[in-house]
Order: structure tokens, then sequence, then C-alpha cells
């Protein structure tokens, strides 16, 4: 009996997770600054409403390093003597949207790192000096900027660099 009613609230929260979901995306396809936010890679319905809920149209942040260190995405600092020294990643921050971006970076990092495009490019260079969650997390830092700038200049994500189709 008591198993009964665990699967039942299980299954019940299973539905109710679905209905957010479908949410999510109706308000992805519904507002402008979602939809140029989904243009990125890595980032979805979900990633971009959340955004949206916390940032807003990001004039509170005049760059995007103040974005990515607001998520705690770039590394702390320790300067003596005029020579700074970049220590581990700050965890400092947003930890919903840090997550996200993270979760999103690492979906998004085989297909960017198999393209011939500038962010390509960067990708499998990061990736040749440095631990494979070291680039998700740098990449993931990318990305805040991305959309740091997508939410400022309300233009779409677009790939430089691509080939030309012939």
């Amino acid at each position: 009996m008591l198993l009964a009613d665990v699967r039942g609230q299980w299954l019940e929260l299973d539905r109710r997770i679905a209905v957010f979901d479908k949410e999510f995306a109706a308000f992805a396809k519904e507002n402008e600054d979602a939809r140029r936010l989904t243009t990125i890679p890595g980032v979805g319905a979900t990633i971009a409403s959340a955004l949206i809920a916390a940032v807003g149209d990001a004039e509170t942040f005049e760059h995007g390093r103040d974005l990515a260190a607001w998520l705690g995405l770039v590394p702390r600092q320790s300067t003596t003597g005029g020579k700074p020294r970049l220590l581990g990643i700050s965890k400092r921050g947003n930890k919903y949207l840090r997550k996200l971006l993270i979760h999103g970076a690492r979906a998004a990092f085989p297909h960017i790192a198999e393209r011939d495009t500038a962010l390509g490019r960067w990708a499998k260079n990061l990736l040749a000096r440095v631990h494979k969650n070291v680039a998700i997390v740098a990449l993931a830092n990318k990305l805040a900027r991305i959309a740091w700038a997508v939410l400022r200049r309300g233009e779409k994500f677009t790939v430089k660099g691509l080939p030309l189709a012939v």
C-alpha cells in the first residue's frame, strides 16, 4: 500500500514536470529574447527561460564577463605585487543557471568541436591543452558571454567562419 502511494506521487510529479516543460517550450517560442537565445548551441528552452527570468535584457551587466562572474564561471584571482594569479572557478553566484549552462555546454561540446568554425577551432585547441571538464566549464563561460551579447544587442547568434556552400 505504501509503495503504491509513493508510485502514485511519483507519477503525479512526472506529469507536473511534463506540464512545466511544455510551458517553458511555449514561452521560448513566444518570447523574442528566448527565441534568440535558443540559437546559441547548448541553450534550449529551459536555459533561455531561466536566463531571461534571472537576467532580463542584461542591462545590469556592463560586459559579458560580468555576467559570467555573476554566474560563478570565471576563475578567482589573487594579485600580489601587481601580478595576477588565476585560481579555480569561483562557483559563487547563481548555482542553478551555472549548472544549466555547464550541462548545456557538455551536451553541445562534441557538436561544436567537430565544426570548422571559430568556436569549433577554439574548442578543439582548448581540449588539446586541458582536461575535458575544464574545457566544458570554459565553454559554459563562453556561452554565458554569448548569451549576454545576444540579450544586449538583440540579435540572433550566428556562427562565423562557416565555409560557403558551393
